[in-house]
C-alpha cells in the first residue's frame, strides 16, 4: 500500500511542502489529498486523519505521523536507502541542526513573510528582527555552499531532509522579493530549477482559495 500523504493549499502551506517534496524528491510513490485550510470543515476534515489538527499527516497503513520533521526522521527511517540525512556524521549532525533550528526558530520570518507563491512581487516591511531573521538564513545558505557547495546545489550535495526544510524560505524570498548575495542565491536558483518544486508551484498557480491571513505586502 502507497504512503498517502495529507496536505493544505499548495499557495499556502509551507509546512505541507516540506513533507511533499521530501517525498517527491525521494522518488517515493504516494498518494496525495488536499484539503482546504480556513474554512469551516477544515478542521473536521483534518480530525478524520489525525487528532493532532495541523497538516501535513502521513498515513502509512493505519499509523498517522504528523509534523513535517517527525514525518522525515519517519521517511528516513522507513527508506534508509533514499539516504536523506549525509553520510558523514559531523555533516548528519550540522543538517540536523539546521533543520532542527528551522523547524524551531524564524518566528519573524513566518509572521512577516507567509509564504504565498501566487503573489510575485510584493513588498512587506523589513523591521530589525525580521531582518536577522533574514540574514541568519543567509549565513547558514552560505555556510553550506562553503563547505559542500562543489558537490552539486542542494545544501549538501545531494537532496537531503534539510532542504526539505528551507524550501519554504526559498519560496518566500522569491516571492518578497529579497536580495541574495551569490554565495546564498545558487541555493534559490537549485530548487526552483526541481522539477518537483515546478509541479508544485503550477498546482499553486491554479488553485483558487484566498487566505487573508497570508496576503501580506503590496
Amino acid at each position: 500500500m502507497k504512503p498517502k500523504l495529507i496536505i493544505g493549499n499548495k499557495n499556502y502551506s509551507s509546512w505541507s511542502l516540506r513533507a511533499w517534496l521530501l517525498l517527491k524528491e525521494s522518488g517515493i510513490e504516494f498518494d496525495e489529498h488536499r484539503i482546504v485550510l480556513d474554512t469551516d470543515t477544515s478542521a473536521q476534515e483534518i480530525a478524520a486523519f489525525s487528532s493532532a489538527g495541523r497538516v501535513p499527516i502521513l498515513q502509512l497503513g493505519d499509523l498517522a505521523v504528523w509534523d513535517s520533521l517527525a514525518i522525515a526522521e519517519t521517511v528516513a527511517e522507513r527508506w534508509p536507502e533514499k539516504q536523506l540525512w549525509p553520510a558523514d556524521p559531523d555533516e548528519r549532525a550540522f543538517a540536523r541542526s539546521i533543520s532542527a533550528e528551522m523547524h524551531s526558530g524564524f518566528f519573524h520570518l513566518r509572521e512577516c513573510m507567509p509564504m504565498n507563491c501566487r503573489a510575485m512581487g510584493r513588498k512587506v516591511p523589513l523591521p530589525d528582527e525580521l531582518g536577522d531573521d533574514i540574514d541568519r538564513v543567509i549565513d547558514i545558505w552560505a555556510d553550506c555552499h562553503r563547505h559542500y557547495g562543489d558537490r552539486g546545489g542542494w545544501l549538501f550535495g545531494d537532496f537531503s531532509i534539510a532542504d526539505a526544510m528551507y524550501a519554504p524560505v526559498v519560496l518566500r524570498m522569491r516571492t518578497y522579493g529579497i536580495n541574495l548575495p551569490e554565495s546564498a542565491g545558487f541555493y534559490t536558483h537549485r530548487l526552483l530549477e526541481s522539477a518537483a518544486m515546478q509541479e508544485w508551484l503550477a498546482a499553486a498557480e491554479c488553485e483558487v482559495e484566498v487566505i487573508e491571513a497570508d496576503e501580506k505586502g503590496q
